[in-house]
């Protein structure tokens, strides 16, 4: 039984999607829920699974096409073995004429079709069923020596000897174009400026060290830096309500919730799912919430919904050896907080030169929401946090 693999619904606002990877080649054997192919998105990875056990037929589609929603992309055979043969014609199928054959054709191969003007009724179809591909185009066209009219072969530059030193030319994934574009976006649209500050982290870090086997072992998770970094972020938003806030045409839409997104690194790109209701949960909560996030990150399994939103960000350059940046707001909100390297440094303590575990605090906001007594206020305030951890926990 042959059954068509169509492309899943998209998430709203998406229009289309691209074949990135993929996983099963035709007439190899899958079992169910086997992984077939991954469609990258503006914003996730959707994995399409096999319905059933059997394999895979012909693929209709490939690697870097665009596609739409419920799109049929590959037929499947269920119950049948590597290698087995399916139903074919009789008779060894002929390539088909160009007015037959055209609905045939996936979409990459028209668009090469018609870059060339090729007449596909003199293609040898290699493909499943005698379908033409796109390489039997690109061939094709190779053979036939198919140049653009309007450049003659003569005046065409020769590609410059690069010797040793080569070159690699890959198109750049949804997701990078997604990044580029709302980077474009934020520094376009917002009045963005950044304030700086330091930290002394020898508190956290003493309290850490006291306390990070037995909380381990009580919790199941390590005990790190970030819970601390967002627990000091939400009782700053809760005192300058202006950063938690974002501009929307006309109005200022303050939010009385405290969504926190978390820069994550992944294969991808970056990406910021987000930490709902942070003000509600407890540390080891908060820790165990961005381990999952990170996890689904770097195995590409976030989901729409665990990306959108997010009132205020936290990205933590340090991780990679930063010493200093100027993160940039990731709209709509208003501000977006960068941690960094820990160094130990030569600090003035009441009048003598100590060495103290220093680090830079960078706070990006946009000044058409935030004025800079509340920018300077804010960071003060997970200065004094972060220093005198105590204060998160009296709530002073």
């Amino acid at each position: 039984m042959s059954i068509e693999i169509k492309v899943p619904v998209l998430p709203e606002s998406v229009a289309d999607a691209t074949i990135a990877t993929w996983h099963v080649q035709p007439g190899e054997a899958v079992s169910r829920d086997q992984v077939l192919v991954d469609i990258e998105t503006d914003k996730v990875v959707l994995e399409v699974p096999a319905p059933e056990d059997g394999q895979l037929g012909e693929i209709l589609n490939n690697e870097g096409d665009t596609v739409l929603a419920e799109q049929v992309i590959a037929s499947f055979i269920a119950g049948a073995k590597a290698g087995q043969e399916v139903d074919k014609p009789a008779a060894t199928p002929e390539a088909p004429s160009a007015e037959e054959g055209n609905d045939a054709l996936s979409p990459s191969v028209r668009r090469l079709v018609a870059e060339h003007n090729v007449d596909v009724s003199k293609i040898a179809g290699t493909g499943v069923g005698g379908r033409i591909t796109k390489e039997d185009v690109e061939a094709f066209v190779k053979a036939k020596g198919d140049a653009p009219a309007s450049k003659p072969a003569e005046a065409k530059a020769p590609a410059p000897e690069l010797g040793d030193r080569t070159e690699k030319r890959v198109p750049m994934t949804r997701l990078r174009k997604r990044i580029a574009e709302r980077l474009l976006e934020a520094k376009n649209s917002t009045a963005m400026l950044t304030t700086f500050n330091e930290v002394n982290m020898a508190p956290i870090m003493t309290l850490r060290k006291q306390y990070k086997d037995i909380f381990e072992e009580r919790h199941g998770i390590r005990l790190g830096f970030m819970s601390f970094y967002v627990k000091a972020v939400v009782e700053a938003l809760k005192r300058y309500p202006e950063v938690n806030a974002s501009i929307d045409g006309d109005d200022v839409v303050y939010h009385n919730y405290f969504d926190v997104s978390i820069a994550v690194s992944t294969p991808r790109g970056l990406v910021t799912p987000v930490l709902r209701d942070a003000d509600k949960l407890s540390v080891a909560e908060i820790e165990k919430g961005i381990k999952e996030l990170a996890i689904k990150g770097q195995q590409g399994k976030l989901t729409v919904e665990e990306l959108s939103g997010g009132n205020f960000t936290i990205t933590n350059g340090g991780v990679f050896g930063s010493l200093m940046s100027t993160p940039i707001i990731n709209p709509p909100q208003s501000a977006i907080l960068g941690m960094h390297a820990i160094k130990e440094r030569p600090m003035a303590v009441n009048g003598q030169v100590e060495i103290q575990p220093m680090m830079y605090l960078a706070l990006s906001y946009d000044h058409r929401i935030v004025d800079g007594r509340e920018s300077v206020g804010f960071l003060v305030t997970i200065k004094e946090l972060l220093e005198d951890p105590t204060r998160l926990l009296l709530d002073i």
